[in-house]
């Protein structure tokens, strides 16, 4: 019996360190896949036009690259359709494997340097790095700086940068109050479907859970329709109520589940002592369900940050109102080649989110599993 339950116990011990190392390999692996393309934003943010458009962001670490080191001079006119002489190096290859790059047995490589001038490049490995890094992105993205840089063909050309201040005071303007109205609306709503008794509370709860399922796309067109005849379409009040609408099921679902399960006894102490319920709301409840209240709010306030859709529907493209997302989306499709705007101004678009997330992330898990454990 003694040796059957040290058995047990040793494979109790090895399931839990395998599992261990399955959870945190795991969580290892999802945070590598979530940090390296956020790394090489931020790095592709700082580096210049030259060196986006011709290595990528990782070139910036030391690592190993081929670099001329001399150039021959092949006959001048020598036809390439045939196997070509390199009679200084004694090879012949063809012009396909001179244009690919044709590796010796030294470990050097050649390939055409100039081939209409027929000069060949023999190259050899060196480590190196391309770290030239500059902060006028971020000026020309922020401030609109104008940059000068040269064309492929040599030419300098001086263009403006994209102007984001405004766009982001207009996301700010969107987002906090289309954070903080449905949050106001969902924990009076939760409070009432928990606590107080009246017709038809099953029912009306059991319709805003059904909300959670209705696709937000179905609901576009005929709120723009209503919008238009009120005439408020391009307007922040409109971006307000929509944002209200398409969060209040799941707000008021995740604030039931937390007021729900609060301590009957701290309400019914609070109406002994003849407070009512809109005291018992403001002073017990609000107060008690913070956790819940900033899980929430990262919630919606990362998705209406990074909106596009409702914004671009509700709001419109007008320059004087236009939001982040739709600033960046119109640098892409304006000037898809100068990326390197596009990653500093996605890389200040993620800061304010952050900032958000890490500042409420104490209460995060708390206000997530609220009312998950009954009993």
């Amino acid at each position: 019996m003694a040796v059957a339950a040290r058995a047990r116990t040793a494979g109790s011990k090895r399931s839990k360190i395998t599992s261990g190392i399955l959870v945190n390999g795991s969580l290892i692996l999802i945070c590598i896949l979530w940090v390296i393309p956020t790394l090489g934003l931020l790095i592709s943010s700082v580096r210049t036009r030259d060196d986006i458009n011709t290595s990528g962001w990782w070139q910036v670490f030391p690592h190993l690259e081929y670099a001329t080191t001399r150039t021959i001079q092949l006959t001048a006119g020598l036809p390439l359709d045939q196997p070509i002489v390199v009679s200084d190096l004694g090879v012949t290859i063809s012009d396909d494997q001179m244009r690919a790059g044709y590796k010796l047995p030294d470990g050097k490589q050649i390939k055409w340097d100039n081939r209409r001038a027929r000069t060949v490049a023999v190259q050899e490995q060196n480590w190196t790095t391309t770290a030239n890094f500059t902060l006028e992105n971020y000026s020309s993205v922020l401030v609109g700086q104008q940059y000068t840089y040269k064309t492929a063909d040599g030419v300098e050309k001086t263009d403006q940068g994209q102007d984001l201040s405004g766009a982001f005071i207009s996301t700010l303007v969107v987002a906090i109050p289309s954070t903080v109205i449905p949050i106001l609306i969902a924990a009076c709503a939760a409070y009432a479907f928990a606590w107080l008794r009246f017709p038809g509370r099953g029912l009306m709860f059991a319709l805003v859970v059904a909300l959670l399922v209705v696709p937000l796309q179905v609901a576009l067109i005929p709120i723009l329709k209503d919008y238009t005849s009120l005439g408020i379409t391009g307007t922040y009040l409109s971006l307000w109520l929509a944002h209200t609408g398409f969060g209040l099921p799941l707000a008021t679902y995740l604030l039931y589940n937390y007021i729900s399960t609060l301590p009957r006894e701290i309400l019914e102490s609070a109406q002994i002592d003849g407070a009512s319920q809109f005291t018992t709301f403001t002073r017990l409840i609000l107060p008690l369900s913070i956790p819940a209240l900033a899980s929430f709010a990262i919630f919606q306030f990362l998705w209406v940050w990074n909106d596009y859709l409702v914004a671009l529907i509700f709001l419109g493209s007008s320059q004087g109102t236009q939001v982040l997302t739709m600033r960046l989306a119109n640098i892409v499709g304006s000037r898809g080649q100068d990326w390197y705007l596009l990653t500093s101004g996605a890389f200040i678009s993620m800061l304010l989110p952050l900032a958000v997330f890490f500042g409420l992330q104490r209460f995060f898990v708390r206000g997530l599993l609220a009312g998950s454990v009954k009993g």
